[in-house]
């Protein structure tokens, strides 16, 4: 894999220019997402009215759970590192065409293998923790290599299955911590086991820097920002990332230009499961959580990091403040249940503020149709091909 050479300091500064004048589409779409962010969190405020709570009393808490002090910063941060990498396998996929909605049961699966592997082999800290990582990028990337199998050789669609496959992941993880030859937790005194594994080893833990009361920072997040900037130069600087693009642009054209496409297409949604999965061991082995694989492991982290690509457009510099913004709407929104406010309703906003960023382009399109006008930057429309990944290598 090449990188391709940096160009002159004064053509970089030119395109970085360039793109701050994001043109009449730019400052169009910019405008309506404002506006409808508003509409939102109207929204928002009228469904907290009706609920009985008081917006402004609210919008303290999840200050107050997130960002107010030290021990909120650090709750947000923890949540923000697993959702960008969630994010950034999602934004790998997308961009070459294949869509994965299964990244919750690859984050459990994740779980499973890495907490498979932190249990049974004796290693020393530092290396078992690596160890610890692979295994649950192993495990998410093989799990959604089943369903690029499934779409190679029997044509099952690759959305539904990685749909179905989470549900499946979910019972074979309740099944592991259930089964005492497998996971589950050894018996106490009691003679009574719950549907847990054993905690990992001090060694397989990910370290922190900092102590309570002050501000800590897990290695897990230093970990999650190094991968979005990985991802980024790989996708903008290097020979695979242009075939990526290329196939996600028009599969036909990459086909004839020698990509194999149906085999890129499915390396990157394994490679897509493999960052769920990562982001499957960063939540056990995170000092802040029980250390334990457990069946609500994920706690959502699949489908909120699966929209933060979504809001980002599956861009994986944007993705690291919407990944902020969702982990202070996580962080704030656990506060906020314990003032008896509605878990639910959090999770409204965050799809209320998802349609506002996701729907300006479509609206902007679906006028310029109804006008009978061509975007002007639109290229000539391509050979209709039935879906990317069904373009034989």
């Amino acid at each position: 894999m090449k990188f391709a050479a940096l160009t002159d300091p004064d053509d970089i500064g030119r395109r970085f220019l360039a793109r701050l004048r994001p043109g009449r589409d730019g400052w169009l779409t910019a405008g309506l997402t404002v506006v409808l962010v508003a509409v939102a969190l109207g929204a928002s405020a009228l469904l907290l009215t009706a609920t009985g709570a008081s917006p402004g009393d609210s919008a303290a808490a999840i200050w107050k759970g997130s960002l107010a002090n030290t021990t909120g910063w650090t709750t947000t941060l923890l949540n923000a590192a697993p959702l960008l990498l969630v994010a950034l396998g999602a934004c790998i996929c997308a961009t070459a065409g294949t869509f994965n909605i299964g990244q919750e049961g690859q984050v459990l699966i994740g779980g499973l293998f890495g907490a498979w592997v932190g249990l049974r082999l004796a290693l020393p800290g530092p290396t078992l923790v690596v160890v610890v990582m692979i295994a649950a990028a192993v495990g998410g990337g093989a799990w959604a290599a089943l369903s690029a199998l499934m779409y190679r050789f029997r044509g099952v669609n690759v959305v539904v299955s990685t749909l179905l496959m989470t549900f499946l992941a979910i019972q074979l993880v309740t099944f592991a911590v259930s089964s005492p030859w497998l996971q589950e937790t050894a018996q106490g005194s009691s003679g009574i086991a719950d549907a847990q594994s054993n905690p990992l080893p001090a060694g397989a833990l990910l370290t922190g820097f900092g102590e309570y009361p002050s501000l800590q920072l897990n290695a897990g997040l230093f970990l999650a920002l190094a991968a979005a900037i990985g991802v980024v130069l790989v996708l903008s600087r290097s020979r695979w990332g242009f075939k990526v693009r290329m196939v996600g642009l028009n599969p036909l054209t990459a086909k004839h230009a020698g990509v194999r496409v149906s085999a890129l297409g499915g390396f990157t949604l394994a490679l897509s499961g493999a960052f769920a999965g990562l982001a499957g061991g960063l939540l056990l082995a995170s000092p802040a959580s029980t250390n334990r694989l457990q069946t609500g492991l994920s706690d959502n982290v699949g489908w909120d990091g699966l929209l933060v690509a979504l809001v980002a457009r599956n861009r994986p510099l944007i993705a690291i403040p919407v990944s902020f913004v969702f982990a202070v709407l996580r962080a704030g929104g656990d506060f906020l249940s314990a003032t008896g406010v509605p878990p639910y309703l959090v999770d409204i906003v965050k799809a209320l503020l998802v349609l506002a960023f996701v729907v300006p382009p479509v609206l902007i399109d679906l006028f310029r149709s109804r006008r009978g006008a061509q975007p002007p930057s639109a290229p000539p429309a391509a050979p209709v091909v039935p879906t990317k990944m069904e373009v034989t290598a």
